[in-house]
């Protein structure tokens, strides 16, 4: 008897389990649709702006064995717009690399989408 009512825990949990992982894989999905279709209907804009900051986000993870490592650089610039505003925007490493702190130029974007720096001289 107690058998069943610890298999029956144990059921329920892996129910429970399976669907915590499954909506939040949906939750992901139709939040990256959603910002998608956001940034899709957002007008391309040009501001003059001027390269405020930079930074980098680096995730590694490794396997339980260490035979799979895994190490991933996120690259970050912040622009401040005439209005005193910041935008960041997540780049290319080699985008990153060509922009400097204290850069002015006109910076083009579409919602939360980084489309381009063009600087002036």
């Amino acid at each position: 008897m107690l058998w069943l009512l610890q298999s029956g825990f144990f059921d329920v949990m892996s129910v429970l389990v399976i669907l915590i992982v499954v909506g939040a894989s949906v939750f992901g999905v139709v939040s990256r649709i959603r910002r998608l279709g956001k940034n899709s209907n957002s007008p391309r804009l040009t501001v003059e702006a001027q390269v405020a900051a930079k930074h980098t986000s680096v995730t590694h993870q490794s396997g339980a064995d260490d035979s799979m490592n895994y190490t991933s650089t996120s690259y970050y610039v912040t622009f401040q717009v005439e209005s005193g505003d910041q935008l960041e925007f997540q780049v290319t490493g080699q985008e990153y690399g060509m922009l400097m702190e204290g850069d002015f130029g006109r910076l083009t974007f579409q919602g939360t989408w980084y489309l381009g720096f063009e600087r002036q001289r």
